[in-house]
């Protein structure tokens, strides 16, 4: 076998004409998958010889279009999950065509001197220390254990314990303290980090941490400790009262880490100001680009204030990588993988091709839907807005958990839109994130008929 780059055009045209086939077919496509993975044709015996790159990709598209769930839609509201913007799907091609291991500063110049001018880019968008640095990681899991991983060593150092020579067997005890409302992602994040799960503190009926409840939780504990916050409630869409609560953390020498995985963006529009007031003063944050700013996946965002605190955590040195240690940090140094694709390389093209006013406008448009939204259906009976709508989430009740239930499952049966069921405050919820740039006041009219059909199936069921 040998390099022949017909062979690659043959099969990128293919993929290149089933993309745009695609992409056409999601404004007017059902939502929700025609079949589910146990009946997807892909079971088949490994063949014995080689198949034609093009026959591959004709095979792959026309086995998995039953299963494509259209995510890229304006009428996707499930979990919490973006679309993709033109030119970062295009730069995100690129990266697989330029086939870089971005983990080098010396032996891939080009994957590195993108991502650090996206991260600038981020830092100057997000209002955040200038002099921060920026990874771009698989994912707002992953971000969240960079941020919490470099506090594990910064806190354990200021106690005399180096935890990458010694590890954490006999190590001073690490309290991690969260709000009652903590995300799956940071709990896994410290159970990856070996530290078990947080202790939580009581928040409010918005899911914000109470500040005077952090401190009185601060005031007891005697040894190292990190606070994580949360920059956009899942249900909610609430903000932590993150200035107030990173002074009280500060005075009594806590790590501050920001789990914002959609909500950090809000600090791109001063609408949200004084929300995230005191944001800067945390010592890590995480996000994920594939929510608000609509990259595709595989595109989480470690930023870390102290560059030493990151790159211990997460640097090596061994004799075959060429490396520089006075140097700006090579971008693995800043995350888990010594090897990996140019993640930050589609960030870098989303922002600029939206430019300062484009970002600020796309997460207010995203806010302006969620309003609207909220807005229609609370004018539906028995429907109740059950959060205060100050993002991109809304929460509703259709009265009894049963029915709120029933006409969840009816709206997945339908499936023109897609919103997901979930249960908050003790209660059954059906949850709207809204995350697509390309959800306009058509999708929301679409949707608030789609949940009134459920509505009435539900009733005559």
């Amino acid at each position: 076998m040998s390099f022949e780059p017909d062979e690659y055009r043959k099969a990128l045209d293919r993929a290149h004409s089933h993309a745009l086939e695609w992409l056409d077919s999601v404004p007017t496509r059902p939502v929700r998958p025609s079949a589910t993975a146990d009946e997807l044709d892909f079971g088949m015996a490994l063949p014995d010889g080689p198949t034609d790159a093009a026959e591959v990709i004709d095979e792959l598209v026309r086995k998995a279009e039953p299963g494509l769930m259209a995510i890229p839609s304006g009428k996707f509201f499930g979990w919490v999950m973006g679309g993709t913007l033109p030119a970062a799907l295009a730069a995100d091609w690129m990266v697989s065509a330029w086939d870089q291991n971005s983990g080098l500063r010396y032996a891939t110049p080009a994957a590195a001197a993108i991502e650090e001018a996206a991260g600038a880019w981020l830092l100057d968008l997000l209002h955040l220390p200038p002099t921060a640095a920026v990874g771009f990681a698989t994912g707002g899991t992953t971000a969240n254990m960079i941020g919490l991983g470099a506090g594990r060593g910064d806190v354990l150092h200021k106690v005399g314990w180096d935890v990458n020579t010694r590890g954490l067997q006999g190590a001073p005890t690490i309290t991690v303290l969260a709000g009652a409302e903590v995300h799956a992602s940071v709990e896994l994040a410290l159970r990856y980090l070996g530290l078990g799960m947080p202790q939580l503190v009581e928040s409010d009926a918005q899911g914000r941490i109470r500040p005077d409840q952090l401190a009185l939780a601060l005031a007891e504990i005697d040894g190292p400790v990190m606070v994580a916050l949360q920059a956009g409630n899942l249900h909610s869409g609430a903000f932590d009262p993150i200035g107030e609560c990173v002074d009280i953390a500060h005075e009594n020498s806590a790590w501050v880490h920001v789990d914002g995985a959609f909500g950090l963006w809000a600090a791109a529009s001063p609408r949200w100001a004084a929300e995230l007031e005191g944001l800067a003063g945390a010592d890590s944050w995480a996000t994920d680009a594939h929510k608000t700013l609509n990259v595709p996946y595989d595109c989480g965002v470690a930023i870390v204030a102290d560059h030493n605190a990151v790159r211990t955590a997460f640097g090596a040195h061994t004799s075959y990588l060429i490396q520089s240690d006075d140097g700006p940090p090579d971008p693995f140094e800043l995350v888990p993988e010594m090897s990996r694709r140019g993640r930050g390389i589609p960030v870098w093209a989303a922002i600029r091709s939206l430019g300062r006013t484009g970002v600020t406008e796309l997460v207010e448009g995203l806010a302006e839907n969620a309003r609207a939204l909220a807005l229609a259906l609370s004018e539906l009976d028995d429907v109740e807005v059950l959060n205060d709508v100050v993002f991109t989430q809304v929460c509703l009740s259709f009265g009894s958990d049963e029915r709120t239930r029933a006409v969840t499952q009816a709206l997945i049966a339908d499936g023109e839109v897609w919103m997901s069921g979930s249960r908050w405050a003790d209660r059954d919820v059906l949850r709207i994130s809204v995350s697509n740039w390309s959800t306009d006041a058509a999708d929301v009219a679409t949707s608030v008929a789609a949940v009134r059909r459920a509505m009435e199936r539900a009733a005559a069921s």
